[in-house]
Formats: structure tokens, C-alpha cells, sequence
């Protein structure tokens, strides 16, 4: 067996391959977003090229895109959230986490793609790109318990 690289755990020919080489077109947006990242691992830019929205293709660099392509080594694909983006959809927006390693080390690409159904095909539109939370710190008093639980007060464990 021949495992997509999108992480579905279906056969390529089942899964991406038929959507990548216009034999079927991708029924929602998550699967138009599956089918983008396998035509990255696959080095195949011509699909993804036909697969942006022709209002969203300025700026489009596609000898860039297949070198990134050809250069990184694809780690998997995580999809994170989807809003709408179904079969009787016309707008979706898939939340993911592409994982990729170049020469300058292991990186994670997260976006939220967003998608539109346009003559029955869906469409990226574009992608927002997802910025890290920030951390919270939460203050811990002197008499509050300590945060280890050891059960003790934090000025007599690891407040001292």
C-alpha cells in the first residue's frame, strides 16, 4: 500500500492522487486542503497553481513554490479545525499545521486556509497564518499553595 501523504491512512490512488490529477474534483475544502499538501510532497505545482482561486493567483510564484517544494522534506500534516467547508458549503476554512524540514531545520507552517466553492470546485483563496499564543504566567502569591503540591505554602517549599 501506498499511504497518502496527507495523513488520512487511505491509499495515495484513493485519496489525493484522483483529486491532484483532475479525475475527481475535491468534495470539501479539507480535502482540496489534503490534496495541496501531498502536491507539495509530490512536487506537483502545477495543481497547486489550478487549485488557487484566479482572483488569488497574483503574486503566485510558482519556479519558488517548486523549489520549496523539491527542497523540504515533508514531516505530515496535521488539520487542526475546519469551519464549513462541506459538500453543500460555497466558503470553508481549514485550520492547519504542515511540517516540513529544509536546510535550516525542522518548521511548522500554520495557517487557516480559506476555500470557496466556485462552478462545483473548490477553490484556496488564501491563508492567514496563525500566530503562537502567548504564554500566560500566573503569580503565585507567598501564601498560596505551592505549585509543585506538595501541599505546602509556597514560602516554605519552592519559594524559598
Amino acid at each position: 500500500m501506498n499511504t497518502c501523504p496527507c495523513g488520512s491512512g487511505s491509499d495515495y490512488a484513493d485519496c489525493c492522487e484522483p483529486i491532484i490529477t483532475g479525475k475527481q474534483p475535491a468534495a470539501t475544502a479539507e480535502q482540496l486542503m489534503r490534496a495541496r499538501y501531498t502536491a507539495h510532497v509530490k512536487v506537483e505545482v502545477d495543481f497547486i497553481y489550478e487549485s488557487t482561486h484566479p482572483d488569488h493567483r497574483q503574486g503566485y510564484d510558482h519556479k519558488g513554490t517548486r523549489t520549496w517544494a523539491e527542497n523540504s522534506d515533508w514531516q505530515g500534516l496535521e488539520i487542526v479545525a475546519t469551519k464549513a467547508g462541506g459538500p453543500d458549503d460555497e466558503r470553508g476554512e481549514v485550520e492547519f499545521i504542515a511540517r516540513f524540514r529544509d536546510g535550516d531545520g525542522i518548521h511548522s507552517h500554520h495557517e487557516r486556509g480559506q476555500f470557496e466553492r466556485r462552478n462545483q470546485q473548490w477553490l484556496f483563496t488564501e491563508g492567514i497564518m496563525v500566530k503562537p499564543r502567548p504564554l500566560s504566567v500566573t503569580k503565585v502569591g507567598r501564601n498560596d499553595p505551592c505549585v509543585c503540591g506538595s501541599g505546602k505554602k509556597y514560602k516554605k517549599c519552592c519559594g524559598q
